[in-house]
């Protein structure tokens, strides 16, 4: 029996699995190396956590994850290397073989997701150095948007920056991946879903028969709802302020609005949603007033693209544990048919609105994942 690894690196962690490389694919181990940056520490699947106080990036964080995968199972043999990309551009609907000519080609991405291509590509590059004889497999988070319609697609710049690239994305594919498979298995008679991804990173999707149609994220995984530590939607003419009357160069902005913004900078206290629920700092209340508005603004706006929604879906770190968020979600949209049950939404079980309620609130687990090792099945396991 030979096995899979998957590779999935966030702005802040790097998530891995071991799997069997059957046609479906079986778990053997999972776990996390998080706080990249920060106080860095490996959680294997089922143990206690273990600080690396040596890790200070992604790079250095894959390292540790191998050290520790060679030790506790030495007998895996690695016949494919699944891997999360979030960018690949106009030309990929579906993962991909890798090799170093379409590393590189991936690489000039990196401007569109600053915060993630470059640690995904150095997973890729580490993974071939340590499995020269493994398939490398990209899974990436825009192609389940590709199929958007024009309208959903386009900023209303003149064509040729359409025809360069300058479009609307749309991030967090493999996740809506998952999510969408789920809802045919367990849900197939909700035709018209929303799903809020809420994470560190944050994005909202509307699902038509568990296709994507539109996606509040755009051409950047800036765009869109309020992040850990993104700023979300934020009008371009704030762009020309800071560089013409702050005198801000592009590396700062940069900085700012995907390092310093979002729920860390509002708040000024954390980007941790657990931090920021037990503060009495009113800045805290305000930065989640902020986050809820913005969530229930665009869960307006995907509805209305929908015309009409059957279900709601939370899935992500926040949208998975964080049931005070969602009853604020929630709140005051009884008008679109959202019903919830607060008993069932404390309790975190998988359906969290009213028996009698016109849409369906549900709270499903994604998995990122198993999505990665069955493309990595299909091309090379």
């Amino acid at each position: 029996m030979t096995h899979v690894l998957t590779l999935n690196a966030g702005s802040s962690s790097l998530k891995y699995g071991l799997y069997e490389a059957a046609k479906d694919p079986r778990v053997i181990t999972h776990g996390r190396v998080g706080r990249i940056g920060g106080a860095a520490q490996l959680v294997p699947d089922g143990a206690d956590a273990r600080p690396l106080p040596q890790v200070t990036d992604h790079a250095g964080a894959l390292r540790a994850v191998l050290d520790h995968l060679r030790a506790s199972h030495p007998q895996a043999q690695i016949s494919a290397v699944g891997h999360r990309v979030v960018h690949g551009g106009m030309d990929h609907a579906a993962p991909v073989l890798l090799d170093a000519a379409l590393v590189d080609a991936l690489d000039r991405l990196s401007p569109f997701a600053p915060l993630h291509q470059p640690h995904n590509l150095a997973g890729v590059r580490a993974a071939m150095e340590a499995f020269p004889r493994a398939r490398q497999i990209a899974c990436f988070d825009t192609a389940f948007h590709r199929g958007h319609p024009f309208v959903n697609d386009t900023f209303a710049l003149p064509r040729a920056y359409y025809d360069k690239g300058v479009r609307r994305y749309g991030f967090h594919g493999l996740s809506y991946d998952y999510i969408a498979g789920e809802l045919a298995r367990s849900a197939p008679d909700l035709s018209r879903v929303v799903v809020a991804h809420l994470g560190n990173g944050a994005s909202m999707c509307a699902l038509r028969d568990g296709r994507s149609v539109a996606s509040t994220m755009g051409f950047s995984a800036l765009d869109g709802l309020p992040m850990g530590t993104r700023v979300g939607q934020l009008d371009p003419g704030v762009v020309l302020y800071l560089m013409a009357q702050e005198g801000m160069s592009a590396d700062q902005i940069s900085d700012l609005l995907y390092k310093d913004a979002g729920l860390k900078g509002m708040s000024g206290i954390s980007n941790d949603m657990r931090e920021l629920l037990a503060s009495e700092d009113p800045r805290a209340g305000e930065a989640l007033d902020y986050y809820t508005f913005r969530i229930r603004r665009e869960l307006g706006a995907l509805a209305a693209v929908l015309g009409g929604i059957d279900g709601l879906v939370f899935c992500g770190g926040i949208g998975e544990n964080a049931a005070p968020i969602r009853a604020r979600v929630c709140d005051g949209m009884e008008w679109i048919g959202i019903t919830l049950d607060a008993a069932r939404n404390a309790a975190n079980v998988p359906v969290i609105s009213q028996d009698d309620g016109p849409v369906r609130v549900m709270v499903i687990p994604t998995d990122e994942e198993i999505v990665i090792a069955r493309a990595a099945v299909a091309l090379g396991g």
